[in-house]
């Protein structure tokens, strides 16, 4: 789901399973499913700051981070780190609940 704010950003809610990519680290990360990463590309162009990689603000539960997407295999994993594991609950394999805030720039 995608929301448009009136701060010049856009918002997606979605639930995905976490997975552990490159073996085990102190981060799991979440896919964003396809169709939220095919509008996730419309707007790349203006919320990218080079190299594919896109800033997105996170909200899991309580807890609000910054991070990148990291693009991988025509979609984007959103890393979730283990302090934020911890203040959630939340377990590798389980479903994260989460929602992406990217600013668009002019």
């Amino acid at each position: 789901m995608c929301l448009q704010n009136h701060n010049g950003s856009v918002e997606f809610t979605f639930t995905n399973t976490s997975i552990e990519w490159r073996g085990p680290a102190p981060f799991f990360y979440v896919p964003v499913p396809d169709s939220v990463a095919q509008e996730i590309r419309s707007v790349a162009a203006m919320v990218t700051y080079g190299w594919g990689v896109i800033p997105v603000k996170v909200r899991i539960g309580q807890t609000e981070f910054t991070t990148s997407l990291f693009p991988k295999n025509g979609t984007y994993l959103v890393p979730v780190k283990v302090a934020v594991q911890k203040a959630e609950g939340l377990k590798y394999g389980g479903d994260v609940t989460l929602t992406l805030e990217l600013t668009l720039r002019r």
